[in-house]
């Protein structure tokens, strides 16, 4: 079970890192947030990104071999890594209206072999 929470947790962890660093470009379609100074969305984007942090630390340790979990650290690694990427894409999507091409196709299948690679 430590190794199903810890990817639970990093998904989680990486919709809030997602909306911390990009979600402030869509956002700047709203007139009261375009209008904030830059100070102003490095603040939102920080508070946001303190419960990124709030799972992804806990993720790291449950997960993380020396403390009993299932995965090392280069494991641990790729997994954020993937995680993280995959979470963009559907981010870009949805709220950009990104349009996949075969290259990003092809990108996806490495990072798969990539985890392959690391477990092996």
């Amino acid at each position: 079970m430590h190794g199903f929470y810890t990817i639970l947790l990093l998904l989680a962890s990486n919709i809030f890192m997602t909306l911390a660093w990009y979600g402030h470009l869509k956002m700047a379609e709203f007139s009261w947030f375009k209008a904030l100074p830059l100070i102003g969305v490095i603040v939102i984007s920080w508070g946001i990104a303190f419960f990124e942090y709030c799972l992804q630390v806990p993720a790291n340790r449950i997960g993380f071999e020396g403390n009993g979990g299932p995965f090392n650290l280069m494991q641990l690694k790729v997994l954020q890594e993937d995680i993280t990427l995959v979470v963009f894409v559907l981010f870009s999507v949805l709220a950009f209206n990104l349009q996949l091409r075969w290259n990003h196709v092809v990108a996806a299948i490495f990072l798969i072999l990539a985890v392959y690679f690391v477990f092996k």
